[in-house]
């Protein structure tokens, strides 16, 4: 990976950027991904000569728009290992974890039923379940962590022993602490227990293909912008079993089988919860994106990255003061770190000056930065693309920062 790193990025232009006048070293990844040349000509290929909306035009152009936005389904579906029928475009993760709440709570969610939470979660996978949970009066539960961040596991099993759980929402790595939760067995046991898993994937399918069939969970979310496609398009993938038996969460046109001012009957899934003009660049880029990804070797591309995050949480530990958020060591490349005397928003300042862009704040994870005892931390974040060379530059930016601000 290391010998064809210089090739890999020249597929992406923005990284040829300079930044403050020098090189830009991008290390927000967990935000937001950058896009490669195949994903930004896919889309304005589209908008030059394909623009048309679909599912309603019997013209040449609406039916090329039309196999395009269904090929892109088929792409992303094969990728996941699932029916084309279990993808369902949405405008990100954010969207697909309100369906499901909302969808959810319709129908199969009773007053007093629990829901399981975790500390580590964003913003989205809570805030949606407080709402279903304040309309129906359901119950929210909080999995613990442990010191190093991981999941306490003997907690979230006796909660999901409990009579009345019904539901588990949980990340699979944290955007904050990057802990890759064990999934797979956490789905089992709940199972095991007849509660329902839904998964929020947004920062696992950056750094690796998931196999959804053979992880069986029952609803799994993610935002293109993360897997170096476009931002405003997202998928929800859900079983279909359970799918047909939900709600939609939307209404309007192409959702529908039949409207009469006596009643409405709902499209099958997908397009049940498709209702509107979809957002048919994004998911045509989006599939670009991911036929992108299949052309690489995930095992370089893990080792490459996890390369990055030893070098630098093993040079970062070094420095007076700074405490890792995130130390298990199952865990992506993401390093979140205060420094006792240094405000993080005055440090990306001053890595900004250096060209290197990082992320601080509470990153959408309030209730963890509680937890961790802090109000906002620093972040780098590193993908594929990041060289050995960025993770010098920001770990001595880092301590000449120190130098100058402590």
């Amino acid at each position: 990976m290391t010998n064809n790193i210089d090739e890999i990025r020249k597929d992406f232009p923005i990284l040829a950027k300079l930044n403050r006048g020098k090189p830009l070293a991008y290390l927000d990844n967990a935000a937001s991904s950058q896009k490669p040349n195949c994903v930004i000509d896919k889309l304005t290929n589209y908008y030059r000569y394909q623009n048309s909306n679909v599912h309603r035009g019997v013209y040449a152009l609406a039916e090329e728009a039309e196999i395009e936005y269904q090929e892109a389904r088929k792409t992303i579906a094969e990728w996941f290992n699932v029916r084309t029928e279990e993808i369902i475009f949405v405008r990100g993760a954010t969207e697909a974890l309100n369906l499901v709440a909302h969808s959810l709570a319709q129908t199969e969610l009773d007053p007093g039923d629990a829901i399981l939470l975790t500390e580590m979660e964003h913003h989205a996978n809570i805030v949606p379940w407080q709402m279903v949970a304040k309309e129906k009066k359901l119950v929210i539960k909080v999995v613990s962590l442990k010191k190093d961040g991981s999941l306490d596991i003997d907690h979230l099993g006796n909660l999901l022993a409990e009579e009345n759980t019904k539901v588990l929402s949980l990340c699979h790595i944290s955007n904050s602490l990057g802990t890759i939760n064990p999934v797979e067995k956490i789905i089992s046991d709940a199972h095991a227990h007849g509660v329902k898993v839904v998964i929020d994937g947004a920062q696992s399918v950056p750094h690796g293909r998931v196999d959804l069939k053979s992880m069986d969970c029952d609803f799994f979310a993610f935002s293109g912008h993360k897997v170096f496609g476009p931002m405003g398009i997202g998928v929800l993938y859900g079983k279909k079993d359970i799918l047909d038996t939900l709600p939609p969460y939307q209404g309007g046109g192409d959702m529908i089988d039949q409207v009469s001012f006596n009643g409405t009957t709902y499209a099958p899934s997908p397009q049940r919860f498709e209702a509107g003009t979809p957002n048919v660049a994004g998911a045509i880029g989006l599939a670009a994106a991911i036929n992108y990804l299949s052309d690489l070797d995930f095992n370089e591309l893990a080792n490459h990255e996890n390369s990055l995050l030893s070098f630098t949480q093993n040079e970062l530990q070094g420095i007076p003061g700074l405490s890792i958020h995130g130390t298990t060591p199952d865990k992506a490349a993401v390093v979140s770190f205060s420094i006792e005397g240094v405000h993080p928003l005055d440090l990306a300042t001053f890595l900004d000056g250096e060209g290197i862009a990082i992320r601080t704040g509470h990153h959408c994870c309030q209730p963890l930065m509680e937890v961790l005892g802090v109000q906002s931390t620093a972040r780098a974040s590193f993908a594929f693309y990041n060289t050995h060379e960025e993770a010098e530059r920001f770990v001595n930016a880092v301590k000449k920062s120190v130098a100058i601000l402590v």
